[in-house]
């Protein structure tokens, strides 16, 4: 069904703002703030089995002022950066806590680039200490997630594959993307 797809909200600059629901972008598109880009494959049925055009790709008519957006430090966020997996270890799923790389009570601050996932046995054998002081090694570096538009809509391209020039598109892409085994970038 139709109504049940998703859109993709462009500024008036091309620039991916968002995704909402079709039924959304159609009322956009209706009062005149939006115009469609790209159409999906069903149309929508509207009273008395009228067929409606069904949103895939709109852009605003005007544009829309909005601060870059920042990624939130949340611990469901910090364990879907280092993908559900103890950073010392690597052992996945489980009990997952958070483990600061540089100790709290040692100074360091709670922020994107001192937290890493760990397990429960790895954080409680590095306990307060640095991992060089216990030993351990970090499998990867921590870092602040990326915000590019690439990397944040990367999730709708397998469904959505027209919204792919749109996102990929958009300034240079920080990291190659692959749908269906093709370098989308190309």
């Amino acid at each position: 069904m139709a109504i049940q797809r998703r859109a993709l909200v462009l500024n008036q600059n091309y620039e991916p703002l968002n995704v909402c629901s079709v039924r959304r972008a159609f009322v956009l598109v209706l009062h005149g703030k939006a115009d469609v880009l790209t159409e999906g494959d069903e149309p929508l049925v509207g009273a008395q089995d009228s067929l409606y055009v069904t949103p895939s790709v709109i852009r605003l008519r005007h544009f829309v002022r909005r601060p870059h957006p920042r990624p939130r430090l949340t611990r469901r966020e910090v364990f879907q950066r280092d993908q559900e997996r103890c950073q010392y270890c690597g052992r996945r799923g489980g009990d997952l806590t958070l483990d600061h790389v540089l100790p709290k009570h040692r100074g360091g601050p709670h922020v994107w680039e001192n937290l890493v996932t760990a397990c429960r046995e790895c954080n409680h054998r590095k306990g307060g200490r640095t991992p060089q002081e216990a030993r351990m090694e970090l499998l990867k570096a921590p870092s602040r997630p990326s915000t590019h538009p690439a990397v944040l809509f990367a999730p709708y391209l397998e469904r959505y594959r027209e919204w792919a020039q749109f996102v990929l598109g958009w300034g240079k892409s920080p990291v190659p993307l692959a749908i269906d085994g093709a370098d989308a970038a190309s």
